[in-house]
């Protein structure tokens, strides 16, 4: 079968850098030849893979689809070319995590990794799209769920601690009681595994059917309005240790009852734990973890329960 192998390298240029120009200039063409090899590939892919956006380009659902698939198809063969052009070898490995994850935890600590494995080039995909290890080249996924995933390997991350948190300047340290934060703002992931309901039942408070209550699909993002002093997010030790340690997050209440779960969980392959780069990234990802534990700020009548 015929592939547009020329069309397909300017599409994922195109994809990358979202500019028909851009890619122009790293490819050395004029924007109008970029813009026909796409249409030819649309053509013979019977369906739009972009659309103009401004000045930009921004890629449809298809397209989106079909740069996932083969973005890091591309790269390998980037990789295999400046190998034999006898440039330093690389090897690629791919971590997919779900966003919060990514930018609230593996994010800030990748530089260590990266530093202790200079021959290793890491591609981070913040998704909560569950990788199919059969047809996508993803060495490790760390996926949001309850750890059921017969004929994976599987690993919690860690177990992590749910509470009430806010911006100090929104309510003090153990300043509320229980009862009163069914009168404030209450911010909450609608994919969080521990709700608000859950935590006033632990308290034995009937909450009113009528809470104000504002709503986010990620966690990073409840976190962040908690930050920014919108109300009151329910979240995890894991996710906001940051903002706890720096002291932009409290608990609001003293002695919060002890809501315990593992969210995360490392999946791969179990053929993978062979492959050195992964059990390079599982040993370096256990310790984060144990420092990470040894280290989290909980509230004081959590502190003893470590």
């Amino acid at each position: 079968m015929y592939l547009p192998l020329r069309a397909i390298s300017v599409f994922h240029a195109a994809a990358r850098s979202g500019s028909i120009s851009a890619a122009a200039e790293e490819l050395n063409v004029t924007p109008s030849a970029v813009s026909q090899q796409i249409q030819s590939l649309e053509t013979h892919l019977g369906t739009s893979l972009m659309v103009k956006v401004g000045r930009g380009v921004a890629l449809t659902e298809a397209g989106e689809r079909y740069f996932s698939m083969i973005a890091e198809e591309i790269d390998r063969i980037s990789e295999a070319t400046q190998s034999i052009r006898g440039l330093r070898p690389v090897t690629l490995l791919t971590v997919r995590a779900t966003p919060t994850l990514s930018s609230k935890w593996l994010l800030p600590r990748l530089k260590g990794f990266l530093d202790a494995n200079p021959d290793l080039e890491v591609r981070l995909n913040g998704t909560n799209e569950v990788t199919d290890f059969t047809r996508e080249t993803v060495d490790v996924e760390i996926r949001h769920g309850r750890g059921q995933w017969p004929g994976l390997y599987t690993e919690g991350l860690a177990e992590e601690l749910f509470f009430p948190v806010c911006r100090p300047d929104y309510a003090g340290a153990a300043s509320l009681s229980a009862e009163e934060l069914v009168h404030h703002r209450l911010i909450q992931s609608v994919k969080s595994q521990v709700q608000w309901p859950t935590w006033f039942s632990l308290n034995r408070i009937t909450p009113p059917n009528q809470m104000r209550r504002v709503l986010f699909d990620r966690s990073h993002m409840a976190i962040d309005a908690a930050a920014d002093g919108i109300g009151l997010a329910l979240e995890s030790s894991l996710m906001m240790w940051r903002e706890l340690q720096e002291g932009r997050l409290v608990c609001p209440v003293a002695d919060p009852p002890r809501v315990a779960q593992t969210t995360q969980w490392v999946v791969c392959p179990v053929d993978s734990l062979r492959k050195k780069k992964v059990s390079l990234f599982l040993d370096w990802l256990r310790e984060e973890v144990r420092q990470w534990q040894a280290q989290q700020w909980l509230p004081s009548g959590l502190r003893e329960l470590r």
